[in-house]
């Protein structure tokens, strides 16, 4: 295997939609490989990591950073931004609709430095909320280091296979008590 000198992370515009939509693809394959079947699968990436899928959220507001390998520009990771999807968001929420990392990039600081991209720009929002798979202990212990807390649970289908995601949520904002002695 390859070493990856680095990567550059950037703003995401919709033509990096298939570069988007590539890492997605690859990362539901990476992720769920085994665990369903191979049309599931084709469907699920088709409609839910599609090109054009990811352009509708970047043209419906939605903030995307792109990271890619120094020197040759190849889509590594991904983190996507937008308005809240899931049942437990209230207002003040923004939602981290995703952030993936290719396997190979795990464990490089490469999700953290997607995070910190994503958090520099949720001023004024109250909590940031993510949805995860309730058995992907790698991500869990990702986002438990990341301040991120279990505050619900949804179930959603990939074909006919049942999955169960934990509703996770991180506070943005401190309140800070002023001592008024």
């Amino acid at each position: 295997m390859f070493d990856i000198a680095g990567w550059n992370i950037r703003e995401a515009g919709a033509d990096d939609a298939p570069a988007l939509a590539l890492v997605g693809s690859a990362t539901i394959l990476e992720t769920y490989a085994g665990l369903l079947e191979i049309a599931d699968m084709l469907d699920f990436c088709a409609t839910q990591h599609s090109a054009q899928a990811y352009r509708r959220y970047i043209d419906g507001g939605a903030q995307a950073w792109l990271a890619e390998a120094q020197g040759t520009g190849v889509p590594l990771g991904y983190a996507l931004l937008c308005p809240p999807e899931l049942d437990d968001a209230r207002e003040g929420d923004i939602e981290l609709k995703r952030i993936y990392a290719l396997t190979r990039m795990q464990g490089t600081g490469l999700g953290r430095a997607l995070m910190d991209k994503a958090l520099a720009t949720c001023s004024g929002y109250d909590r940031l909320l993510l949805g995860v798979h309730s058995r992907n202990t790698r991500a869990l212990a990702f986002y438990e280091r990341q301040g991120f807390a279990q505050i619900g649970t949804r179930g959603f289908l990939v074909g006919k296979v049942e999955h169960h995601d934990f509703v996770l949520a991180r506070p943005l904002k401190t309140s800070v008590q002023l001592d008024q002695a």
